[in-house]
């Protein structure tokens, strides 16, 4: 039984893996920048998200979809910001596939929308092994999280292109350790870009819009691919 347990779920991933790729040519196609971000739940993912997709859509063509296992909260939500959102229900899976994503995507044209921000459902375990097709990924890790979140979870974190600490207004009030946080990150993903921010307050959105931009410029070929200084202080 193991044996057959391993093969079934190596097909399931290799199927998966070869429609991520045909997605990502897709996306490739069309010029649109897709970024997975994975967290815990809690994290505040959806908040980040709604404040970017406003943002952002001042300037560029955005779009979300966005995974939970049951209800649509969290796609009214993001569409609060104006931008277009769907919901994906998971039910029990823990995780997005592609082919919910490609399901999700099926009624746009995805040349018309420059950013694609897929929210995966909270979940640091799952979400690891099953591509999106995306081009970039990002953990969002909150400071109520404590600071050892990258020590537990090494699997992730060495899957991921930028981490992002959220809730820094709070980091005082829960005594989190940012030096020891990053530490931890750097220790696991040694020069993976790290930056902190704030949904509720403002504090680092700046900061977070302009490498978001400089992340599609490169995508577009409109700049050379560097490793853009991303400040967490």
């Amino acid at each position: 039984m193991p044996p057959r347990i391993v093969e079934l779920r190596t097909k399931i991933l290799k199927k998966n893996d070869e429609l991520a790729r045909a997605m990502r040519a897709d996306f490739v196609g069309a010029g649109l920048f897709a970024t997975n971000v994975v967290s815990s739940p809690g994290s505040g993912k959806t908040e980040l998200l709604t404040k970017t997709l406003a943002a952002l859509r001042k300037t560029h063509r955005v779009a979300a979809v966005v995974g939970d296992l049951a209800t649509d909260n969290d796609a009214r939500r993001l569409a609060a910001s104006g931008a277009p959102a769907r919901q994906i229900l998971t039910g029990a899976m823990c995780h997005l596939e592609a082919e919910m994503v490609r399901g999700a995507l099926a009624e746009w044209t995805l040349s018309d929308y420059d950013f694609l921000f897929i929210e995966n459902v909270g979940n640091l375990v799952c979400p690891t092994s099953w591509d999106l097709g995306e081009a970039f990924r990002v953990m969002l890790m909150s400071v109520t999280e404590g600071e050892d979140k990258p020590l537990k979870y090494p699997s992730l974190i060495n899957t991921v292109d930028a981490v992002v600490i959220s809730k820094i207004d709070l980091a005082a009030a829960v005594e989190f350790d940012l030096p020891l946080a990053l530490k931890n990150i750097q220790q696991v993903r040694p020069g993976v870009d790290v930056m902190t921010l704030s949904a509720k307050t403002g504090e680092g959105l700046t900061e977070w819009l302009a490498y978001l931009a400089l992340r599609r410029a490169e995508f577009i070929g409109l700049l050379p691919q560097t490793s853009p200084a991303a400040s967490p202080v």
